[in-house]
């Protein structure tokens, strides 16, 4: 099992620092030419071309990895385990010899070189196998799924670095679920879903170190509203220190603690 690394504090970086033990990835030099695309940056930019988010910027250069959304027909082999600039968890390199291509797809835990990735819709009599697509009425209460698709989108919850859902009750038409958030949510008992856990669980406990390492990683500093001039934020201003004087905001004056800024609408889904 694989975890996190601790190096000795020969500079004032490395005295708190984490990093991922990647020992367990396959070196491979080159990704899938097919399946890599170039990123343009946006930089924290929106579509008129507006800094609304002051936090991003810079950052390595990194190409994008194309992922299969759909696996409902998909059978291979794992020919590698490979990291992912773009992702908190591992992507895993599929052959598949029906239609003879490669894939990408999203590795959960314990997958490695050499199993076989297979669907139920594909093979009826599956058994119950890591990285395997099952629908939710044919898994026993209590596994763990991840890559579940909501209802008429073509989002996906629990795709994150250790992700999981529990399959917690069934009845004829739906089953529940229990997101990693811990909301409770239905789905159809035909859902498609992968078993098993997301890889790379420990990422959340990883520490940067310094602040290069976020700059790497296109993090830029935050800085306190108070900190500013009164022309740059509402907080901003003053004489010597001061707590801004009202309610926390944004730059733009919305309210900052407190008020949902969840934009999706409760439906009958969610418990």
């Amino acid at each position: 099992m694989y975890g996190l690394i601790k190096k000795s504090p020969v500079t004032p970086s490395l005295r708190w620092a984490l990093s991922l033990d990647r020992s367990h990835l396959d070196k491979t030099k080159f990704s899938l030419k097919s399946k890599t695309f170039g990123l343009r940056k946006k930089a924290g930019r929106n579509n008129q071309g507006k800094i609304t988010v002051f936090t991003k910027g810079g950052g390595h250069k990194r190409n994008y990895r194309q992922l299969l959304r759909d696996r409902s027909l998909l059978t291979g082999i794992v020919e590698s385990i490979e990291y992912d600039p773009n992702r908190t968890a591992d992507i895993a390199r599929i052959y598949s010899w029906e239609d003879k291509k490669h894939h990408y797809i999203l590795s959960p835990q314990k997958l490695k070189r050499g199993n076989i990735v297979n669907s139920i819709l594909k093979d009826s009599n599956l058994a119950l196998k890591i990285g395997n697509i099952y629908k939710l009425k044919d898994l026993p209460l209590g596994v763990h799924v991840y890559d579940i698709p909501f209802p008429n989108s073509t989002n996906k919850a629990s795709c994150s670095a250790g992700c999981k859902a529990i399959l917690v009750s069934k009845s004829k038409l739906y089953c529940r679920l229990k997101l990693n958030s811990g909301e409770f949510r239905l789905y159809s008992t035909e859902t498609l879903v992968c078993l098993g856990s997301v890889s790379n669980p420990l990422h959340k406990l990883a520490v940067l170190g310094k602040a290069g390492r976020a700059r790497w990683l296109g993090r830029r500093p935050s800085v306190r509203g108070v900190a500013m001039n009164p022309i740059d934020h509402p907080h901003g201003g003053g004489e010597g220190k001061t707590s801004g004087g009202r309610p926390s905001v944004t730059p733009w004056g919305k309210v900052a603690k407190g008020q949902p800024t969840r934009k999706i609408p409760k439906n009958k889904y969610q418990i």
